[in-house]
């Protein structure tokens, strides 16, 4: 409904809104928040949250523009920095699902430290300035190519959610993740590998992080250690207003994937219309607690019924 609602009326103020030009724009723009919100979604469906996720995106940034610009130009330049990205996101995924499930931490707590280490790393290897000097088909393929009229970070995006849509509803590890979720004891009484699926879940999610760091590291064709700041409240607004539910073990990705669209259309209307950068931020503020209120409703009324 709210999507509905946001298509009409903007199209009403700004014709712009319903052109081709701006449609690839909001594809490409889409790219990005899809794999941060399914990354949330992913840890929240275990019923944690992943407060790490912009931090990861801004370390992923920096290691894989310092590989680049240090091993040197051309396709094995590039090759080395994704996997070293890709190899960042994965690592801090990592420590999170671990110290999470086997010590039993919140991680709320966990990911805040995380977090806090990787912004920091980033600082250190970048000296709080951007990595300019990337290979040319890094950014070129990864930033600004188009498959027809589809940006081939969208294309990669759409892979990416595909991949997990397969993972989360005809795999095991999929049923696990929402039983963990959904009961962590009832989960163990039934053989559930709880440890090892929370794990698995974080790592994912920081592998997901990663490569829409990537995606954005060839987007403004530098690493940056303040890259992807606004995505953590994106992505966790997207994941909740999409129906996943902050106590797990809820939560469709289909849905999700709307709700990071209909947070990219308010985005790019807003622009479009001119509306300052801190009223969007209050509105996705208004948003999210909103999303909150109504999912405590419904976990109060399943409880009662």
């Amino acid at each position: 409904m709210l999507l509905v609602i946001a298509v009409a009326l903007f199209a009403i103020v700004e014709p712009r809104f319903v052109s081709g030009a701006n449609g690839i724009n909001l594809s490409r723009q889409l790219s990005f928040l899809l794999l941060f919100a399914t990354a949330q979604m992913l840890v929240l469906l275990t019923a944690e949250i992943d407060m790490s996720l912009a931090s990861n995106i801004a370390l992923t940034s920096v290691v894989s523009a310092t590989v680049m610009t240090n091993v040197g130009e051309g396709a094995v330049g590039a090759l080395a920095g994704v996997l070293a990205g890709l190899a960042t996101g994965l690592l801090i995924g990592l420590i999170n699902g671990l110290v999470t499930s086997v010590f039993n931490v919140p991680s709320f707590i966990v990911t805040i430290a995380t977090a806090s280490l990787a912004f920091g790393l980033a600082l250190l290897l970048s000296d709080g300035s951007p990595i300019s000097g990337l290979p040319e088909g890094f950014t070129s393929s990864l930033g600004y190519s188009s498959i027809g009229p589809v940006p081939v970070s969208f294309a990669i995006a759409l892979l990416f959610v595909g991949a997990l849509h397969v993972l989360l509803y005809w795999t095991k590890l999929g049923r696990y993740i929402y039983s963990v979720g959904g009961s962590q004891s009832a989960s163990r009484l039934l053989g559930v590998p709880v440890v090892r699926t929370k794990t698995i879940a974080f790592t994912l999610a920081g592998g997901l992080a990663a490569v829409g760091g990537l995606l954005l590291t060839a987007r403004v064709a530098s690493g940056e250690p303040n890259l992807g700041s606004e995505y953590l409240i994106m992505s966790i607004a997207a994941a909740v207003l999409g129906g996943t539910s902050f106590f797990g073990g809820e939560g469709r990705l289909a849905f999700v994937s709307v709700g990071a669209l209909f947070l990219v259309l308010l985005s790019n209307g807003m622009n479009l219309i001119r509306v300052s950068s801190y009223t969007q931020q209050i509105v996705v503020g208004l948003l999210l607690i909103l999303a909150v209120v109504l999912d405590r409703w419904q976990a109060r009324a399943a409880r009662g019924s």
